[in-house]
């Protein structure tokens, strides 16, 4: 079993609209069946901390209705860290939720930069899908470079801004800041699936790529743990080698004192 974060934007507002937003219950909750079906534990961390503001959870949608409902995760979100006081060592993988308050405070939150940084150089999983990108911005790992340079990634198209009615309202266009930080943006047709992997670094589109981003971050994780059970079976080889050498050389030194 693997712990994994999920971060939450805290803005309630899209700018000075007027307009109700939050985090994308879909983009969440999708993922979350994604990682409690493989017997992951998912804990939950946003920007100032507390009960995060959501979108209209779709009542059709029994998945969104289950992550609602369930008392550990409404626990889990009543109150949530800050996350510049999360300690990443705790966790193998983070997953940016999406929604259009993201793009006001992920970009320019130092804890979450310092958050995905860390868990990225330590090995984890990262994974954000259609406005979660926004948190991959001003990323700078251990080696000096960023994240997103020189990779390709997914998210929210300017297409999509335009199909969403978006386009006057938000502070900038994701696709494009991604590229001006150095990625390759990929994408699919509008509001299609389109779920980019590079190395440990897992991203989509937009909701519909939600389940496919958990799915790809949970093969990852799969192959961590395969590895880490490997080192284990070699430790426990070479352990017991040793033991069968000693065993042969006391052996072997009574033989020759008779």
């Amino acid at each position: 079993m693997k712990k994994i974060l999920m971060v939450l934007t805290s803005v309630s507002e899209i700018g000075d609209t007027g307009e109700k937003t939050g985090y994308n219950v879909a983009e969440a909750a999708h993922p979350w069946k994604v990682f409690k079906d493989s017997g992951h534990f998912v804990d939950f961390a946003s920007i100032q901390g507390g009960q995060p503001p959501r979108d209209e959870v779709d009542s059709e949608d029994p998945i969104q209705v289950a992550f609602t409902e369930d008392e550990v995760t409404r626990a889990g979100l009543y109150n949530t860290a800050r996350v510049d006081v999360v300690d990443p060592g705790q966790y193998d993988a983070v997953y940016l939720v999406g929604g259009h308050g993201t793009m006001w405070d992920f970009p320019d939150t130092k804890g979450l930069q310092n958050l995905v940084a860390s868990v990225y150089n330590a090995g984890g999983v990262v994974g954000a899908v259609c406005h979660g990108p926004a948190g991959l911005l001003n990323v700078e790992l251990a080696n000096g470079f960023r994240l997103v340079e020189g990779r390709r990634v997914a998210a929210f198209t300017n297409e999509e801004e335009v199909a969403a009615g978006k386009d006057k309202v938000i502070p900038f266009f994701l696709a494009d800041r991604l590229e001006e930080q150095g990625a390759t943006h990929v994408s699919a047709n509008v509001f299609e699936e389109k779920v980019v992997v590079d190395d440990r670094l897992v991203t989509g589109q937009n909701p519909a790529s939600a389940a496919g981003v958990a799915k790809e971050m949970e093969k990852l994780l799969a192959q961590v743990i395969h590895e880490e059970k490997a080192e284990e079976q070699q430790e426990a080889e070479a352990l017991r080698a040793g033991k069968d050498a000693e065993k042969n050389a006391k052996k072997a030194a009574a033989d020759t004192e008779h």
